[in-house]
């Protein structure tokens, strides 16, 4: 065999898993098309979120007289914008390379097709045959998109996420198609420039997978900055022009410049010779077992590509699980608790179960919540939109659900993840100093009030 381990995607799940093949030593490559750090170190999570905080801080200049301040011209320079979070990724690619190089892990770039082999499926690359004892696919997923009512990207007027991140100029007007966190985020950004933006979803509410308390009070935050919604929409027929596009929904037809296609994905499976090999495949995912396993001897998947939460952190999870499984260890947190994040204004985070799934599962709650405009650092900080809520099981004390809508929650919602992990009943939480004054305070206080013993309101 030429490596222990070869693994197909350079994504926070591939890259991940082959640096962990190689510290448990394991003789690793990792195969990439494109650009070490994937999707989301390129065009995803890292750059959207440097796009996120440019839009966050020429905001906040509009409302600098709430802080006693003043500034005079306030302007953006939307190339300037686009560059630095360009740059943002490049770095980050750059780091992914020279990580690569540390752990004596060879990167191969071409794409890549698996044929027939044994112990695991050979991997070709140009004229390259690789061979293996240990295959595992990264390749992840990109947006969906359905041509057939004109939701197709054409790079000027109907974009996905990879066109958002880079258009020529910002639009005056958008209308992004789907409510979940890669919509919402663009929303939030390109209102954050001036944008007037308009939301369609075809759910009751948005950011619909999240707890419905948190979904009603980020659509009335949102709609404070200025984001219209359209919800229980159905798409019928998206028109373009050459001065913008044209939405039909039932009774009504939306017009603006540019149209954001943001309407789930679907996993890359194409090209690599999976149907050839009989892997099988649901819905563009492939199946695995609890390790990663395929049908396929001697082939593992991970990430994007085998299905939801499609999140970075999962597949980095995923590839270190399947990886020590392959080296013979057991990991004893392979169901660990995924936390998902929202960075948009205001910031939405969760883990575990919403309030309406626990009741579905039959367990008996225990509920607290502890607004946001009750937490000294918040107030101090202009920042009291929101709330944090809990759930607890209340036959155990679990913490078995957290849910947060505020300023910062993305840095906040890993202290329950935590908690989870580590199986955390409410008197561990109760019993847990948290520093004052600190937003992470109300996630103390939202504990303590599901039990009645709420301190500070």
């Amino acid at each position: 065999m030429d490596f222990d381990v070869v693994i197909i995607g350079s994504g926070p799940g591939g890259y991940v898993a082959a640096i962990r093949a190689s510290q448990l030593g394991l003789k690793t490559a990792i195969v990439e098309r494109e650009l070490l750090g994937g999707v989301c170190l390129n065009w995803g999570c890292i750059p959207t979120k440097a796009l996120l905080k440019s839009g966050e801080v020429y905001e906040q200049l509009g409302h600098l007289g709430d802080y006693g301040l003043s500034a005079d011209n306030r302007a953006y320079d939307f190339a300037k914008v686009i560059d630095r979070s360009r740059k943002v990724a490049k770095q980050l690619n750059t780091g992914v390379a020279f990580l690569m190089k540390k752990n004596k892990v060879e990167v191969i770039m071409g794409e890549a097709r698996l044929e027939k082999g044994s112990p695991a499926p050979k991997v070709i690359v140009g004229d390259r045959t690789i061979t293996a004892k240990h295959v595992i696919l990264a390749t992840g997923a990109r947006a969906r998109v359905i041509p057939d009512i004109g939701l197709e990207p054409d790079g000027e007027r109907v974009w996905t996420y990879r066109e958002a991140m880079v258009p020529k100029a910002a639009p005056k007007s958008l209308i992004v198609i789907g409510s979940g966190a890669i919509g919402i985020e663009f929303a939030s950004f390109y209102r954050a420039l001036g944008a007037d933006v308009t939301v369609v979803e075809m759910m009751d509410r948005v950011l619909p997978i999240e707890d419905e308390e948190v979904s009603k009070a980020a659509q009335k935050a949102f709609e404070k900055r200025g984001i219209k919604f359209r919800l229980s929409a159905k798409v019928e027929k998206l028109t373009k022009s050459k001065t913008g596009v044209s939405l039909k929904l039932g009774g009504e037809t939306l017009e603006a410049d540019v149209c954001i296609v943001a309407v789930g994905i679907v996993g890359n499976v194409e090209n690599l010779g999976l149907e050839d090999l009989g892997v099988k495949i649901d819905r563009t995912h492939v199946v695995i077992d609890a390790e990663g396993r395929t049908n396929v001897p001697g082939l593992y998947a991970i990430g994007d590509l085998v299905g939801p939460p499609w999140l970075a952190h999962k597949a980095s999870h995923e590839g270190v699980h399947c990886v020590e499984a392959i080296a013979g260890f057991k990991s004893p947190n392979l169901h660990a608790p995924i936390p998902g994040c929202t960075y948009s204004n205001p910031q939405v985070a969760s883990v575990g179960l919403t309030e309406a799934a626990a009741k579905q599962s039959g367990v008996e709650v225990k509920v607290g919540r502890f607004p946001l405009s009750a937490n000294g650092k918040a107030i101090a900080s202009g920042e009291t939109t929101g709330f944090v809520k809990t759930v607890f099981d209340a036959r155990t004390g679990a913490l078995i659900g957290a849910h947060m809508i505020g300023a910062e929650v993305t840095e906040m919602i890993q202290g329950f993840a935590l908690a989870m992990t580590m199986e955390a009943t409410e008197e561990d939480l109760f019993a847990a100093v948290f520093p004052h004054p600190t937003l992470s305070e109300a996630m103390h206080e939202a504990s303590l009030d599901a039990y009645g013993r709420v301190l500070h309101i």
